[in-house]
């Protein structure tokens, strides 16, 4: 049986793939293997449950809340909030576990579980292996005061929205720390639509908001972080100092300058390493940042003075290698980044205001991406390819190590193979277009070539 649980829960078309059955076992199991390795031991158990504005996070919030409370779990019902809001309250209650209904930037008819453990933390892959073996097992049902409460608790915001105003005025050193940036915000009519604003806000800036009314279907659609022209238009229409935008769950922040120039995850990550090595606050100098990073990242952190440490791409990766280093910044170039002594997973609201704050202190955020360059970059997907042999393959090695040899410090060559299917990805950056075109399509060719299966 293939794997429910992927890099960032169970994901699946919401009510066909993701049925409330699927979110009643998912919680019930759960509720076990926590129970089972202690997590509970020696009191009543407790989860913060939040959700995106999906219509089906409606039915399938209902069904994990009644799930985990069949199994003697007790339930904070948060509503509507981001991911970073959830895992942030769960280690801030003291919860025993957390729960969001979110597909984050995927589309409206999708929706997916996320489990985060005490502290908010993602649940390891052994533990997601453990949940899913025991799906459906027969179980010895609590009853009477044993079963769990289900508990409304809005209140939950609010505590959310004080912990990254606390973090962004430390960060600044002010108690406005976005006082005279005028900010245009994208809320993807999702999870921060309420919050997100609300929080920029309170740190002192103008905010303009637009997409910020959910209405169940709205959510994603032609709209936040993956779709950033209305931003743009709205940001220079406003004549703003800049513009961020969110994804549905908000745990990941793109942004724009004052001329509607779009600001990436990388160049993001880049200036908040400056930020925080200037303040002496960025552990060992280092960022820790994706293989997919571009390389005008890794030269612009080398003129600063900032080691990078690369991961396999997905946030969840970045955080394994932040908290194996005790590393204090990492991130991706989709807007992920993750600050570690304010949270456990990608924030785009404490991203956003820590990036209006350093735009507030420092300047217009076009002069601060001025050195952080973004070099072409081409991305070729080879299908039917025999992904076993990227890397032994002598004939592909010596056409990669050639084309290497040929780009030197001024490109990149990378070969990955994909994780779930016969195919390989080939990425080239360079420092003109016409060669990450020409070196990528060479190369593209020797993959079909000698792994075509």
């Amino acid at each position: 049986m293939a794997r429910l649980f992927g890099t960032d829960g169970v994901r699946g078309l919401a009510n066909r793939d993701l049925t409330a059955e699927l979110a009643v076992d998912l919680s019930v199991a759960a509720a076990h293997i926590l129970g089972e390795r202690g997590e509970f031991s020696g009191h009543r158990p407790v989860a913060v449950l939040g959700r995106d504005t999906r219509l089906s996070g409606e039915f399938l919030g209902a069904a994990v809340a009644a799930g985990l409370a069949s199994a003697g779990v007790d339930v904070l019902d948060a509503g509507v909030l981001p991911t970073p809001a959830v895992a942030y309250l769960t280690a801030a209650t003291g919860a025993d576990l957390g729960v969001v209904i979110s597909a984050s930037h995927n589309p409206m008819p999708d929706n997916g579980i996320k489990f985060f453990a005490r502290g908010g933390h993602k649940l390891d892959d052994s533990v997601e292996e453990a949940i899913e073996r025991r799906l459906g097992e027969p179980w010895e049902r609590p009853t009477g005061d044993a079963v769990g409460r289900i508990v409304p608790s809005p209140q939950l915001a609010a505590q959310y929205v004080e912990h990254v105003d606390a973090a962004v005025r430390a960060f600044a050193a002010s108690d406005a720390p976005l006082a005279g940036v005028h900010l245009v915000v994208d809320a993807a009519h999702g999870a921060a639509s309420a919050v997100g604003p609300l929080a920029l806000a309170n740190a002192g800036a103008r905010v303009t908001t637009i997409h910020a009314s959910p209405d169940g279907l709205n959510i994603n659609d032609g709209v936040g972080s993956t779709h950033l022209e209305q931003l743009q238009a709205a940001v220079v229409e406003a004549g703003a100092d800049l513009g961020v935008a969110f994804d549905g769950d908000a745990d990941r922040c793109l942004a724009v300058d004052h001329t509607g120039a779009v600001v990436n995850g990388d160049q993001i990550m880049g200036l908040l390493a400056i930020a925080m090595k200037e303040a002496g606050a960025l552990y060992r100098s280092t960022l820790v940042a994706t293989v997919m990073s571009n390389l005008g990242l890794h030269q612009a952190m080398r003129r600063a003075g900032v080691d990078i440490v690369e991961t396999a791409v997905g946030d969840r990766y970045v955080l394994e290698a932040m908290r194996e280093g005790g590393y204090s910044l990492g991130g991706e170039q989709s807007g992920h980044v993750i600050v570690a002594e304010h949270a456990t997973t990608g924030d785009g609201i404490l991203t956003a205001l820590l990036l209006g704050a350093r735009v507030a202190g420092a300047g217009p955020l076009r002069d601060q991406c001025a050195g952080i360059e973004t070099l072409p970059q081409v991305l070729i997907n080879v299908p039917n390819a025999d992904r076993s042999r990227v890397h032994t393959d002598v004939e592909l090695q010596a056409a990669v190590a050639a084309s290497r040899k040929e780009l030197g410090d001024a490109g990149r060559v990378l070969l990955r193979p994909s994780g779930t299917e016969p195919l390989v990805r080939v990425m080239v950056e360079a420092a003109t277009a016409e060669d990450a075109q020409r070196h990528a399509s060479s190369l593209a060719t020797v993959v079909a070539a000698r792994l075509g299966l």
